[in-house]
């Protein structure tokens, strides 16, 4: 017994030691992308998974190509039998509204709740585009903030570029929300602001998330955990600051929150929320283009599941016609 309690004292005083000596890893934990689940599905046969949907591969950068599906919305599902990627390419420019799917962090864009939401989206009537980032998947390179960001940008651009003037939404879940506010925010810098964008249980920043998270938590009391992680982030150039960058975009925010989200606060959604509302409240209507839908902890959506909310499909798009008028 005695034994066994002093390697547990070991271990537990080891591992800051070793994230002190080995920052690299406390990025692979943040992104997480070399659990590639689920396994054994291949990525180029996006048919198995999904139906109306075409894979592709996109080079972001030189030496970065990242993978792709395209599913179809529910007009174009009759027309689609037997059709190649070109086809598929073309149908973008079709009037409908596209939306680009950044997601969280571990495993591919095949997993259950991303492929669901694709199917929900899909049926109401929408494009979706839903990609793996660099190191991800089967997308090639290794990921970083300022990879992610150019990976989804780069997709943001090309979604624009082909479909025939429709709007196009970034809807970030977890990790993918700060993405979605950092290439928002660099497409604003360009000079095209984003069509909207739908922030699915998201942080303020990836130093506060880092800080909730059960593991950090678990290290909390040791002298000097908390200095630790914020400069190993900083070592890995870790920022993805959501709060920051939501005091300068000016565009429409739908937040999404479960009460019960037991991997990123709630709270930090309504952060993000008051956030937005003040940096958009000069506008008349800054209530209609700054929204957040709350979840009740009874409904136990947690931090993946805000998919199965029945009114999903009407609140996204009474959000998006509100904008219209």
């Amino acid at each position: 017994m005695k034994r066994a309690v002093i390697f547990l004292i070991t271990v537990y005083v080891s591992v800051p030691i070793i994230i002190y000596l080995f920052p690299w890893i406390l990025g692979h934990v943040v992104y997480s992308h070399l659990l590639k689940v689920p396994f054994f599905v291949d990525l180029s046969r996006p048919d198995k998974i999904l139906n109306h949907t075409t894979n592709l591969y996109l080079s972001t950068e030189e030496g970065v190509s990242v993978g792709v599906w395209h599913t179809l919305p529910v007009s174009q599902w009759e027309h689609s039998a037997g059709k190649g990627s070109e086809w598929y390419q073309e149908a973008l420019a079709d009037g409908r509204p596209v939306i680009v799917y950044l997601h969280g962090n571990t495993g591919t864009r095949a997993i259950h709740h991303r492929v669901e939401l694709v199917k929900i989206l899909s049926a109401a009537g929408y494009h979706v585009l839903s990609f793996d980032y660099r190191g991800f998947g089967d997308s090639s390179g290794e990921p970083s903030e300022a990879g992610l960001t150019t990976d989804a940008l780069y997709l943001y651009r090309w979604a624009k570029q082909h479909s025939g003037g429709s709007h196009v939404y970034l809807w970030g879940h977890s990790l993918g929300t700060g993405v979605a506010t950092n290439a928002a925010l660099r497409s604003q810098e360009e000079g095209s602001v984003v069509d909207a964008l739908i922030l699915e249980a998201p942080y303020t920043s990836i130093r506060k998330a880092t800080e909730c998270h059960v593991l950090a938590k678990m290290f909390s009391l040791l002298p000097g955990v908390k200095n630790l992680l914020t400069e190993t982030l900083e070592k890995n150039k870790l920022v993805l600051a959501s709060d920051e960058n939501l005091k300068r975009l000016e565009s429409p925010l739908l937040v999404l929150h479960a009460e019960d989200d037991n991997i990123l606060p709630y709270h930090m959604g309504q952060e993000l929320y008051q956030i937005a509302l003040g940096a958009q409240k000069g506008r008349p209507d800054a209530e209609a283009r700054v929204q957040m839908v709350s979840y009740r902890a009874a409904l136990g959506y947690a931090h993946d599941n805000i998919y199965l909310d029945p009114d999903l499909v009407q609140l996204l798009g009474d959000f998006l016609k509100g904008l219209e008028t």
